[in-house]
């Protein structure tokens, strides 16, 4: 099935695909990352949210009923958490766990990946986020695995978790403490009951950011951007000093001197060959290093080579 989407929207697919267990990037066609399917969120909302910070040197531990916000949008149950992370330190994983506690509840996240513009990117729905059985150091839980890739330019992504009344209604299986003993140990498996989770709008939500390298989703858009400036939002906790807000980088100043025809043939080259491979990321990379090199023709080779993908 051929389908005939924008360039971001190409991009934006490429990570998730790669992320899903069992599914490669030659098994499946390109589509979108569909926000549609989320809430829609007033910007003058988002903007009354507190965004804490969460970076590199720590996990991020909130217990809904108190460190959650309150957010009356149609679609949305309950409090939600808000958290903004650095975009310019790189492509990200973003790892969003949900534990269950003592009583056998757990709450199920929905996740809403919003750019520096507070422009929804990416949308990652309950079903994302799938039980893990407890281990030595972790608990019964909901556990997710997102890799982003903030576009240039981009200083902040924003990161909000919430659940809906469908997610309430429902209710997550669980693994029994003792045919998990049995099957670490290798004895038979008992034939009793697992227990069951409810779903609540209380819960622990742990949020843990690190950089990465491998296929992401593109968050933000691709080449610069000449719409509007980067929203402030008004209730941004504080945060260690944050680097200065910087445009959108449009492409690299090419160098005085021409490229020879044979570097530019191989840089194109090696662009086609990762566009046409669902590498985007390296087709990314290979294109702004030819550019800072002095070539004319990578840019428009790149969007060729995606455009002919779709």
């Amino acid at each position: 099935m051929k389908m005939k989407k924008s360039l971001v929207a190409l991009c934006l697919s490429a990570g998730l695909l790669a992320s899903v267990p069992g599914i490669s990037l030659a098994d499946v066609n390109y589509v979108p990352q569909n926000t549609s399917a989320a809430p829609t969120i007033p910007t003058s909302a988002l903007q009354q949210l507190t965004w804490t910070p969460v970076d590199q040197s720590k996990v991020q531990s909130t217990q809904i009923s108190t460190g959650g916000q309150s957010l009356n949008v149609p679609g949305i149950t309950g409090n939600v958490v808000a958290y903004s992370v650095p975009a310019n330190i790189g492509e990200l994983t973003l790892t969003l766990t949900s534990e269950v506690n003592k009583q056998t509840n757990v709450f199920a996240p929905n996740v809403l990946i919003l750019d520096q513009n507070m422009t929804p990117s990416a949308f990652f729905p309950s079903s994302y986020f799938t039980y893990q059985a407890p281990g030595v150091m972790s608990a019964d839980r909901l556990e997710g695995v997102m890799r982003l890739t903030p576009a240039l330019g981009q200083q902040k992504l924003y990161v909000l978790v919430f659940t809906t009344d469908k997610d309430l209604q429902q209710t997550t299986t669980l693994l029994d403490p003792a045919k998990a003993y049995a099957k670490g140990t290798g004895n038979a498996v008992p034939d009793i009951p697992d227990p069951v989770a409810k779903h609540t709008t209380d819960g622990l939500v742990k949020l843990k950011v690190k950089t990465n390298s491998s296929s992401s989703v593109l968050v933000g858009p691709l080449f610069g951007s000449s719409g509007p400036a980067p929203v402030t939002v008004g209730n941004t906790a504080s945060a260690p000093a944050a680097a200065p807000v910087v445009a959108p980088v449009a492409a690299p100043a090419a160098k005085a001197e021409p490229m020879l025809d044979d570097t530019e043939t191989y840089f194109n080259n090696g662009i086609k060959q990762a566009v046409a491979k669902g590498d985007i990321d390296k087709a990314l990379k290979l294109m702004n290093e030819a550019e800072r090199l002095g070539s004319k023709s990578a840019r428009s080779t790149f969007i060729g080579a995606v455009k002919g993908k779709g």
